[in-house]
């Protein structure tokens, strides 16, 4: 009887043990584990997605923790029991969500100043180192962004509405103010699109979804194209075919404009005014950019049921199912508050 070929393992793990001095190697370790991308899944237990740069890197950790008195093992691993794999992603995409928020953050209080005061030039060079450091970390977390964590559409439009303000500030006659309402948050951004131009489309988006493209799926199904083919790829390097729409992923067709999310996007370039769709706009915004900008009381209670989705479902499209129910009570609640 021929043996079962035995599976490839999935995760590689760095088990080591520091020795107490110097002081300063621990701290060392954990800032080259973090920048690795790696998450702790037990006391001196870190974990990585199994490839071969993944693997290099840990070596080279291993050694470093070896030539400085300590011990260190890199070993492949399959998980059977205790964690499963769906724990270990979601400890991925919490620890780079949380760094998406934090750049996102970052980029949103630099870009509040007034342009009076970036018409300053010294003030502005250095917002613009500030810029460029941003940038950079955004870059290195979205390259070990190993399992598509929410947030980062929020990051890379508090960048790029950085960098805006700064073009802003060049210029002589910079205008003022900012957008208060949920439905003008991104218009003039680009020409409003016609619903008869999208029906029947295959819309495209990045896997493992969460709050803000399980609501564009529903949106775009519910008011957009009701024969809308939905499609899931890697969120990075994908090109769209033809005839394909994008929704929430880099460069999309339809995605992070300003401050605004994916699903006021939508709304807006598609006019949709149904009444209910305001409220809800504001709460997706206030769960995926987490900038309190609406201070919605009810986004909390519905970031953990969107939470709770994503732990029960581990399939995109199962997700969207459970995703379109909740978002069409929500609809009529709010339809019915609105009248």
């Amino acid at each position: 009887m021929v043996a079962p070929r035995s599976t490839a393992p999935r995760w590689l793990l760095l088990i080591h043990q520091i020795p107490p001095k110097p002081a300063y190697f621990r701290a060392k370790v954990g800032r080259r584990l973090q920048r690795l991308g790696a998450v702790p899944i037990k006391n001196a237990v870190y974990v990585l997605p199994s490839d071969e740069q993944t693997r290099e890197d840990l070596q080279w950790v291993a050694r470093e923790i070896a030539q400085e008195g300590g011990e260190a093992t890199v070993c492949e691993a399959n998980l059977v029991d205790g964690l499963s794999d769906e724990q270990v992603e979601a400890l991925f995409q919490e620890a780079r969500e949380a760094d998406f928020a934090s750049i996102a953050e970052e980029a949103r209080e630099l870009a509040r100043e007034s342009l009076a005061k970036l018409k300053d030039d010294r003030r502005r060079k250095e917002l613009a180192l500030d810029l460029s450091r941003r940038k950079k970390r955004l870059a290195d977390v979205i390259a070990v962004d190993f399992f598509g964590a929410p947030g980062r559409e929020a990051a890379e439009s508090s960048i790029a509405a950085l960098e805006e303000r700064l073009r802003q500030s060049a210029k002589p006659h910079a205008a003022t103010g900012a957008s208060s309402s949920w439905s003008s948050t991104s218009a003039g951004a680009k020409t409003k699109a016609k619903r008869s131009d999208y029906r029947g489309r295959t819309w495209v988006t990045r896997k493992n979804v969460h709050v803000d493209r399980i609501a564009c799926a529903w949106l775009i199904r519910r008011f957009i194209d009701p024969k809308a083919r939905l499609t899931l790829v890697p969120g990075q390097g994908y090109v769209a075919k033809k005839g394909e729409v994008t929704f929430d992923m880099f460069e999309a067709d339809f995605t992070h404009v300003g401050d605004a999310c994916s699903f006021e996007t939508l709304v807006d370039r598609f006019g949709l005014g149904d009444p209910g769709l305001g409220s809800l706009a504001e709460i997706i915004h206030d769960i995926d950019v987490k900038d309190g900008k609406f201070a919605r009381a009810e986004a909390p209670g519905i970031a953990a049921l969107v939470a709770g989705i994503a732990v029960r479902h581990a399939d995109d499209h199962d997700r969207f199912t459970v995703g379109d129910q909740m978002f069409d009570a929500l609809l009529e609640l709010y339809r019915r508050k609105r009248g």
